[in-house]
């Protein structure tokens, strides 16, 4: 899987400390890289101290129920149990949300999916928590489910959440409806009538985990003032404790949260999991409390992608010119919101993709049911509408007999473009160059030497008689940072000092590290701005403003930001000491073009006039601020224009698939990329970020899937019966980036991690023979002689596949 980057560089522009090693263009090791590969990087269970008790969580067995009775009587009679706390324990405010708080800390009345906490026990030993949680007895009575739109909107349906005060609330159709968006621009009816081919189909994607590694945990302590300390990992430090604060009934100063090792995120660490259970528990115990989940555990404990219907019809001219798109989105938010609003609004703005429409009609909404809590999960809800819209594409170019990159490309939007929202794109949007590129790449090789490379070769199952070969193309739009109106901002603090005669830049932000690399970035941005060598991070912190959550692709974009920005600050100190000790030796103390780098004050002509150490001597130049992006503004409640989002990102993808028509298996051969980054500030970084999407979205296209039953039970929580792609099933994925800046983005920079989520799924799906768009260019797949058979078996004339994660059965037609 290596890199295979190509690249296409912005304009040059000169940085403070271009000539200083490190700086940012450079593919600089991540520090923490070699610790992680070999065993001995600390995660956040890990953590330990001497005297700590370890929590356990009680979860319920039904997904709707009354809660008659709790006894923890028995729990509370084991040796070495310490505390037992149910709801009415609970010291402060009983509910949190990201948004809405409407998810309780310990279930009260009743229970609303599957794995809902109830209550929680602190003992001396892990196991002794686990047999004290297990001899907690609960009565419940069992309530009807809302499974769906239809047992969620049903006459006389159990309303999940009465007595709404939340804003949505107002414009929601129905109480069990959390928020819905609708976008009208131009007008459908006519554009229908003018169109030559019309294609309306139903679409469907499954519930995703984001299955990272490391499982929730954390530690908290109580401490002195009696507030507590909690370590943990986490997406965001500050929207943690500002829901934990009133929830143990502190201040938000004597609720300090630092950050430990993060075993991947992906979006299910932006809600709180194990964190106030934890904190209420030591606070309780006076005692040092440790949760961590197991594998099991974890799958109730954090939420997961929305599951998602889809109805879509685009209508188009003869010679391939898209006149209207109409569209519904009904997104499955489970019990809780979570971040449900949100992602309905990337839904709905993003979902006609990257393309120029001027009529539109769209729907987009999401339920509260007794499903699994989902919320954000990579791409946001901008990866179930591009599974849509790219079959759809696929499906429209296949009536009109045409290449189905050519008629994307056709229609693909640009710089100026309008979005459904009415919002302008403002920068490049390389939308039909993006897809050239994947589509020039060269073919991988056909034919086969072994037949493990063939689907499910490892099992023997087939000698090629029966595969066939598929080719796929998808294109995506993700936006970048926080939309809708959001006060979106990142705070840094650094301080600039000499230590051991050298200059030293100590960079101290709340930016939550989940595997993205902002501490090989963030490092690169402070060398660049101050020229200095040596650049220390601060442990990531509360005591430090907010970064913002470690998600939307954001954290080099406004972390970065607010790190350059308060460099900058740091610099321009510099020069105004230096100005005062030693502007009156040398008259290029008077330009306009001087520099750090190398740790020197630089002329623009590169002539040294200062040392860093002469100007700071023994003092320090310690400096905070906030960066914020341009303003953004709510999507209108009925027509859902606005200016919505601050940047876009984009990213096209050309899977080459085998496929056994017999079986219905699949081997994805290869999956190309090629995606704008605005600026590379870590190119191999940019690079793995890039890879990691694409593989992430290979999963929901053919393996990934929460299975739940229907009495709204989950089937499969565990890694081995939720698949999740190995290094055997991930196929080479070749990059070729692009370098078209954003000028309203620190360095031009866009955001790089979500993009690749979204079309690979599409792509993948789009090139088996029959894929969602009925589209897929087959041939049969070149290999050994097999008795001159042709490719038995594949999907039946006219099988639409509208559904990830794909099935056997779906391609089989069984």
């Amino acid at each position: 899987m290596g890199p295979g980057r190509t690249t296409t560089p912005a304009p040059a522009r000169p940085h403070p400390g271009a000539t200083t090693p490190g700086a940012i263009g450079e593919s600089t090791p991540r520090p923490d890289g070699t610790l992680k590969v070999t065993g001995e990087f600390a995660y956040a269970s890990d953590l330990w101290h001497e005297d700590m008790l370890w929590g356990c969580t009680l979860r319920s067995p039904h997904a709707h129920a009354e809660i008659r009775s709790i006894d923890v009587a028995e729990a509370l009679a084991m040796p070495g149990v310490h505390t037992v706390m149910t709801y009415a324990d609970l010291p402060a405010e009983t509910h949190y949300g990201l948004e809405i708080r409407d998810q309780p800390v310990l279930a009260a009345d009743r229970v609303r999916y599957h794995g809902e906490a109830v209550a929680i026990v602190a003992a001396d030993h892990p196991e002794t928590a686990r047999r004290a949680a297990a001899r907690i007895k609960v009565e419940y009575a069992e309530l009807p489910l809302i499974t769906d739109e239809a047992t969620a909107t049903a006459p006389g349906a159990p309303v999940l959440h009465p007595g709404r005060t939340d804003r949505h609330a107002a414009h929601a159709p129905h109480p069990n409806i959390v928020h819905r968006q609708p976008i009208r621009r131009g007008d459908v009816a006519a554009a229908r009538a003018r169109a030559d081919v019309v294609v309306r189909r139903d679409y469907e994607v499954g519930m995703q985990d984001q299955a990272f590694l490391g499982p929730e945990s954390g530690l908290a302590v109580p401490a002195e003032d009696g507030g507590v300390d909690l370590y943990i990992a986490t997406q965001w430090l500050h929207v943690d404790r500002d829901q934990l604060a009133p929830v143990l009934g502190l201040p938000a100063d004597k609720v300090r949260l630092t950050l430990s090792g993060v075993g991947g995120a992906f979006g299910a660490r932006e809600d709180l999991s194990m964190q106030a259970h934890a904190c209420l528990l030591a606070l309780r115990t006076d005692r040092p409390v440790k949760i961590v989940y197991n594998r099991y555990e974890s799958f109730f404990g954090h939420v997961h992608r929305h599951p998602a219907k889809l109805t879509y019809e685009h209508g188009a001219t003869r010679d391939g010119r898209l006149l209207y798109v109409q569209c519904r989105i009904v997104l499955d938010g489970g019990a809780y919101a979570s971040s449900s609003p949100a992602v309905v609004g990337n839904a709905a703005s993003l979902s006609v993709g990257p393309y120029a429409v001027d009529n539109v009609d769209i729907e987009a909404l999401a339920l509260y049911s007794n499903n699994p809590p989902c919320g954000a999960m990579r791409g946001f809800g901008a990866v179930q509408a591009c599974f849509a819209y790219e079959a759809q594409m696929d499906a429209v170019a296949a009536e009109l007999g045409l290449d189905p990159v050519e008629f994307r490309q056709r229609n693909a939007m640009e710089q100026g473009t309008a979005m459904p929202t009415g919002q302008r794109v403002d920068s490049p949007a390389p939308v039909a160059e993006l897809l050239r590129r994947v589509k020039a790449r060269p073919m991988p090789p056909g034919g086969f030497s072994d037949v493990r490379e063939l689907p499910g070769g490892l099992s023997n199952t087939s000698h090629g008689e029966g595969v066939v070969r598929g080719v796929g193309y998808a294109v995506g739009i993700k936006n970048v940072g926080f939309s809708e109106g959001f006060d979106d901002y990142s705070t840094a603090r650094v301080r600039l000092e000499v230590l051991g005669g050298e200059p030293v830049a100590l960079v101290h932000t709340a930016m939550a590290e989940v595997g993205q690399g902002g501490v090989t970035v963030h490092t690169q941005i402070a060398r660049t701005e101050l020229g200095v060598a040596r650049v220390v991070l601060h442990p990531a912190d509360t005591q430090v403003g907010s970064a913002g959550s470690t998600s939307a692709s954001r954290q080099t974009y406004m972390t970065g930001g607010a790190i350059k920005h308060t460099c900058e600050a740091v610099r321009e100190e510099v020069f105004r000491r230096g100005r005062e000790r030693f502007g009156a030796d040398h008259p290029g103390w008077a330009g306009a073009e001087l520099r750090l780098a190398g740790g020197k004050v630089v002329t623009g002509a590169g002539e040294v006039l200062a040392d860093l150490a002469e100007i700071l001597g023994g003092d320090a130049i310690d400096i905070e601020e906030e960066f914020r992006h341009r303003p953004t503004e709510p999507f209108h409640p009925r027509t859902g224009q606005g200016f919505g989002h601050v940047q876009y990102s984009f990213c096209a993808h050309r899977a080459v698939v085998d496929v056994d028509t017999e079986l219905g298996l699949v081997k994805v051969v290869e999956l190309a990329a090629a995606q704008d980054v605005g600026k590379a500030l870590n190119p191999l970084s940019v690079v793995g970020q890039i890879q990691g999407g694409t593989t992430q979205g290979l999963g929901l296209a053919v393996m990934e899937e929460i299975v739940v039953s229907d009495g709204a039970r989950v089937r499969n929580p565990s890694f081995t019966d939720y698949l999740i792609p190995t290094i055997l099933d991930t196929p080479s994925i070749p990059v070729d980036v692009l370098e078209l800046a954003d000028d309203h983005a620190p360095y031009g920079l866009r955001g790089v991690g979500e993009a690749p989520t979204l079309s690979s799924t599409p792509a993948v799906g789009g090139a088996p023979p029959g894929g969602p768009g009925g589209g897929g260019r087959a041939a049969p797949r070149s290999g050994p002689p097999a008795g001159g058979r042709r490719p038995r078996g594949g999907p039946p004339p006219g099988l639409r596949l509208g559904r990830v994660p794909v099935r056997p059965e779906h391609l089989t037609g069984t």
